[in-house]
């Protein structure tokens, strides 16, 4: 959640990402991160003349364990904005019935916050012909 000031959230996407075989917590939550950013198209910056780093990025990500999760490699994959990136207690742990490995499924949610700018703006009102 965020504790800034005057800002406005404008995305928030989920995903999900796994490691099925090398039980990383990373590397799954990288992909959950990469699947969240295919669901956005973010078409407002060039249409209003924002700067990208203007925008501030909040990252959630949710796994069994995550003190594995290397935060600072997950917010490297995010391409614009402003990135911080914590892992929190979620996500699944699946066991292989044939061995003793498990497969690693994370979620994230990915916030994208922006300067209030609602004030620089104003409605025009239209003539009705």
């Amino acid at each position: 959640m965020s504790t800034q000031g005057s800002e406005k959230r404008i995305i928030l996407e989920m995903g999900t990402g796994n490691d099925l075989y090398g039980q990383d917590y990373t590397k799954a939550a990288r992909r959950a991160v990469q699947d969240a950013l295919h669901h956005s198209s973010i078409t407002l910056f060039s249409k209003l003349g924002i700067d990208h780093k203007e925008m501030r990025v909040e990252v959630t990500i949710a796994v069994q364990e995550p003190e594995k999760v290397d935060c600072d490699l997950v917010a490297s994959d995010l391409p614009r904005g402003l990135a911080s990136v914590r892992a929190v207690h979620g996500g699944l742990n699946v066991q292989d019935s044939n061995s003793e490995a498990f497969h690693v499924v994370a979620t994230a949610a990915v916030e994208a916050w922006l300067p209030d700018l609602s004030r620089s703006y104003k409605l025009s009102s239209r003539s009705k012909a």
